[in-house]
């Protein structure tokens, strides 16, 4: 009975979302991203920090046109001078996107409130960042970081009908 009333929390579920990447922390990937200098740096100085689309995974590629495209109606003279030479050079121009994240999502609170669907409380833990590398001619011209370097969230989610709240989905699909 002790079991039932006080060791239930342990039984809610936990989730762990990691992107797998070269650095552990956020201060290990805004550390690397430190070490890229744009007019400097080749796509070779980028592998050997672990920023290597072909084998980092969950890298996005991003070619020319997105990058123009992706740029807000302002005048030309007023973009980064990176930005200019990627869109003068068209095709010979590429970006790298990053995104590592390692977040955990952990369930806690009344264990049979949660298990029947009337109330979950999901606190989301962790930290998220952002690289963009854009690249002429295999060097980096333009660099670009953000992120979250301390997730805390608190959710909490009420179903009223508890277990019975998204039955009417599974009714209305079977009617179809």
């Amino acid at each position: 009975m002790a079991f039932m009333v006080c060791g239930c929390t342990a039984l809610l579920p936990t989730v762990r979302q990691t992107t797998p990447s070269p650095w552990r922390t956020f201060d290990d990937a805004k550390q690397a991203f430190d070490r890229i200098i744009p007019y400097q740096t080749t796509t070779e100085d980028l592998k050997r920090m672990g920023l290597d689309p072909f084998s980092t995974p969950n890298v996005r590629i991003i070619n020319y046109l997105d990058i123009a495209m992706d740029i807000p109606a302002v005048k030309k003279e007023e973009l980064a001078q990176g930005i200019q030479d990627c869109i003068r050079a068209n095709s010979s121009c590429h970006a790298y996107e990053f995104e590592p994240k390692q977040i955990r999502n952990k369930r806690h609170g009344n264990f049979w409130l949660d298990f029947f669907n009337f109330k979950r409380n999901i606190r989301e833990s962790g930290w998220r960042f952002k690289i963009l590398v854009i690249l002429v001619d295999n060097t980096v011209v333009y660099k670009l970081w953000g992120g979250n370097p301390l997730v805390d969230e608190e959710r909490e989610e009420v179903n009223p009908l508890g277990p019975l709240q998204n039955s009417g989905d599974g009714f209305i699909k079977r009617l179809l």
